[in-house]
Parts: C-alpha cells; sequence; structure tokens
C-alpha cells in the first residue's frame, strides 16, 4: 500500500494534495468545533480576554473546566517618587564612597576573592553574587578623585556619581534590612 504513490511521481503528487487537503479539513473542523483559534468565530462571538467588557463563549466551548476570562485592574507604574537631593540619607552616600574605593583596580596580587571580600560589607548579597563574574584586573580605575554627590534620591533608593580617575561612577544604593547597600553601577 505504501508503494503505490512512490511508483510514479504524478501518483507522488496526488497523494501529497491529498494529505494536505485532508490535513487542513481536519484543522479548520477542530477550530470550528473546539474553538481553539482566537477572535470572531462562527456564531460571530468574540473569545478575546483582553477585550474590554463582558466575554462571550461560543456555544459548546464552555463548561466545567472551561477558565472564564477576567479583566485584572491596571497596575500602576512602579516608579519611586522623586525627592530633592538635599533629602538624600548621609548614611546612603557614605556607603557609595566605600563601596566605590574598595570597588577600583585593587593592588597587584590582590586576587578577585579578596576584592569581593572588600566589597561584602557595602553590597546586597544578590549584588555581590554579580560581582563575582567580574575581574578585578579589568577595572580601569585606580582610584576615588572626588567626594560623592547625589544626583537622584527616592524613598529608599539613592544614586551617586562618584568620580574615579578614569570615569565617574553611578552607584545606586538601597535600603535593606542590613542597612544601605550598593545595589549596582553604571558609568555616568
Amino acid at each position: 500500500m505504501w508503494a503505490w504513490p512512490l511508483r510514479s511521481p504524478a501518483r507522488l503528487a496526488i497523494t501529497t494534495l491529498v494529505a494536505v487537503t485532508v490535513a487542513v479539513a481536519v484543522t479548520l473542523t477542530m477550530t470550528y468545533l473546539g474553538g481553539t483559534g482566537s477572535g470572531a468565530g462562527p456564531s460571530g462571538t468574540v473569545d478575546d480576554p483582553t477585550a474590554s467588557g463582558p466575554t462571550t463563549r461560543r456555544p459548546g466551548a464552555s463548561g466545567p473546566g472551561t477558565p472564564t476570562p477576567t479583566m485584572l485592574p491596571p497596575v500602576p507604574a512602579l516608579t519611586p517618587e522623586p525627592l530633592p537631593l538635599s533629602q538624600a540619607p548621609e548614611e546612603a552616600i557614605e556607603v557609595a564612597a566605600l563601596w566605590s574605593a574598595a570597588w577600583v583596580r585593587p593592588p597587584e596580587g590582590t586576587t578577585a576573592q579578596q576584592w569581593l571580600e572588600g566589597l561584602r560589607a557595602t553590597t546586597t548579597d544578590e549584588y555581590l553574587g554579580v560581582l563575582g563574574a567580574v575581574d578585578p584586573g579589568n577595572i580601569p580605575a585606580t582610584r576615588v578623585t572626588g567626594e560623592p554627590q547625589p544626583v537622584e534620591v527616592a524613598e529608599s533608593s539613592v544614586r551617586v556619581e562618584v568620580p574615579t580617575d578614569a570615569l565617574t561612577l553611578v552607584v545606586l544604593v538601597v535600603e535593606t534590612d542590613e542597612g544601605w547597600r550598593v545595589a549596582g553601577y553604571d558609568r555616568a
């Protein structure tokens, strides 16, 4: 039976055409009866959970175990409310200064583990894990060259610019249960 379509190119083409036609017919039938597609169905109802207002399900598509679409209320933006720079906590600025001094390229012979230990007291545990992938020998700065200055202040976070001999760091300091800790940095 399987050899029949392979006896001539015409038979192979006819067999392929029939197989594709059957597959399309089965897919359309399943979509029509089973409701696997979205959008307007054959009955004209919309089956879109993101549409506003109440939704209507096609006949036969509802029943036990079928989820009913619901609309969730909009979620407000999670950006912190900015505060004046003068309200930057002094402890946060001190942590940024201490962290930056420990972050710069360490003296020759310092291992990556020793460098990380120097950052541990001022860094969040999560960010310390990220810094574990840094090779301190690749850090371009060798020393801090100026005073840290807050550039963005929120209720529980502060961004502080710290100048170094190679670049200006923008250090993110956040309030944690253990006090103020560095949770990230970027170049200005």
